[in-house]
């Protein structure tokens, strides 16, 4: 299975980003999809998680009722829609695949990685 995250760049405080990550290869072996982030300095941290249907979701405290994930299983992809940006979401996200139908939040958890892509947010 090889995970692609796509959409990170440069905006401004208050704006909006939508990354995007995209399966390979043997989909049919992943179930749950989560988004990480790590700022320079800082260990990885869970953002966010979608099961295997997009049924049930789960956020971190630091980007509750600001960001959203989706998935589109047909096109074996999954969404983090973020808005109302702060510069403390500047970090590299990294999307990851669990064998296995539930959300977690912990990293050792999930069994695929994707390579993240950076966002910067700049005040």
């Amino acid at each position: 299975v090889q995970l692609q995250a796509f959409g990170g760049g440069l905006v401004q405080v208050g704006e909006s980003l939508r990354l995007s990550c995209v399966a390979s290869g043997s989909t049919s072996d992943i179930y749950a999809i989560g988004w990480f982030r790590q700022a320079p300095g800082k260990e990885r941290e869970a953002v966010s998680c979608v099961d295997f249907n997009g049924a049930t979701t789960l956020y971190g405290d630091s980007v509750k009722g600001r960001f959203t994930i989706s998935r589109d299983n047909a096109k074996n992809t999954v969404y983090l829609q973020m808005n109302s940006l702060k510069p403390e979401d500047t970090a590299v996200y990294h999307c990851a695949a669990r064998r296995w139908i539930g959300c977690s939040g912990y990293r050792i958890e999930y069994d695929y990685w994707g390579q993240g892509t950076l966002v910067t947010v700049s005040s």
